[in-house]
């Protein structure tokens, strides 16, 4: 924009250094997307399987979608993207006349199921599976079998 209004030597110099870096920046990209199309290909000819997904994926889940501003803008900077989604959330989020969550009646469909009987347990006891990891407690199931 500024040599199309000031079409000076110093403008045109500048407009020059500009595309060369960009010119740069996308042969890069493009070297380094050959690499990985290459890598991709060398694990499906020897099928390897979990690599070659997970390859595909990272070139596929690349894609950054763009955020624009209120006006149509395109938003670029960082900055900027988290001022927009902030405010974007914040409007979302928050919603005018609730006050307070806490003051809301919570009305579920189903009832609240009762606590199991003394014969429910013994009998799922009964069928505990021996030889296998303990759970979350870190107690076997021949423990609990044997203990009653």
């Amino acid at each position: 924009m500024q040599w199309l209004q000031n079409p000076k030597q110093r403008n045109l110099d500048n407009l020059n250094n500009i595309r060369r870096e960009a010119s740069r920046h996308f042969k890069k990209k493009k070297e380094y997307l050959k690499a990985k199309i290459d890598e991709i290909e060398t694990n499906r000819k020897i099928s390897i399987i979990r690599v070659l997904c997970g390859g595909i994926n990272g070139l596929v889940n690349c894609y950054e979608p763009r955020l624009k501003e209120e006006k149509g803008n395109l938003v670029a900077a960082y900055h900027s993207i988290v001022v927009r989604r902030r405010k974007h959330f914040s409007q979302l989020l928050n919603v005018p006349g609730v006050n307070d969550v806490r003051q809301t009646d919570i009305h579920t469909t189903e009832p609240l199921v009762p606590a199991p009987s003394v014969f429910e347990v013994e009998l799922t006891i009964e069928k505990l599976k021996s030889r296998k990891s303990p759970g979350i407690d870190q107690i076997q199931a021949e423990l609990i079998k044997a203990g009653g």
